[in-house]
């Protein structure tokens, strides 16, 4: 669960144009991005594109949410850079292969004939995508992300496992609710703007 693949598959492009690519690409032609990007045993570039996604979400936050470094030693700026590396180099790979683990086990449960673990661990992490835009600080967009991550999921699990759309969203409910609910703020957002519409 936790292999980093390093001989480079028939997966991703590797690079920074590489993950621009793939991250576009999951955006606008979700099906076709799962159904040829993610392969067998081929981690190491949706573990990458993972990271590189939480980097963007939080440094976001950092630069655009007063109070949100947290008071860890040194200073604002020292403390930021500890943070960041906390998130790319534990906290995000951690996530991505626990979330990935309950997916796969739930998927066990649901789809009898599904692709392999490995396929699952890129999955999850391709449909983080539109969070590099969740730390901007405006509740809808926040809340717009975090629906779109979770109906990626669902659309990859779809295609990558070759079940239906239902089925496979019934599967990525309770991993999409940890990753973009909780992890990226989905839940928080959307009762900010529930709160904020009933102000009106």
């Amino acid at each position: 669960m936790t292999t980093w693949v390093e001989t480079p598959g028939e997966g991703r492009e590797r690079g920074p144009v590489g993950i621009g690519r793939a991250w576009v690409d999951v955006l606008v032609r979700p099906r076709g991005f799962f159904r040829n990007g993610v392969v067998p045993g081929d981690q190491a570039p949706g573990l990458v594109f993972a990271v590189v996604v939480a980097f963007a979400f939080v440094a976001t936050r950092f630069l655009l949410v007063p109070g949100s470094v947290p008071a860890i030693q040194g200073g604002p700026v020292l403390s930021a850079t500890l943070a960041l590396l906390a998130v790319c180099l534990l906290i995000a790979p951690a996530t991505l292969h626990l979330t990935a683990a309950i997916q796969t086990l739930l998927l066990m449960a649901l789809v009898t004939d599904r692709a392999g673990v490995s396929e699952t661990v890129q999955t999850v992490a391709y449909a983080t995508a539109p969070c590099a835009l969740a730390g901007i600080p405006v509740p809808e967009l926040r809340a717009l992300c975090a629906a779109y991550g979770a109906f990626l999921l669902a659309v990859g699990l779809s295609e990558v496992h070759d079940t239906s759309l239902v089925r496979a969203a019934v599967a990525a409910a309770v991993p999409g609710a940890l990753v973009f609910g909780y992890a990226f703020g989905g839940f928080g957002a959307v009762v900010s703007v529930a709160r904020a519409w009933a102000l009106i």
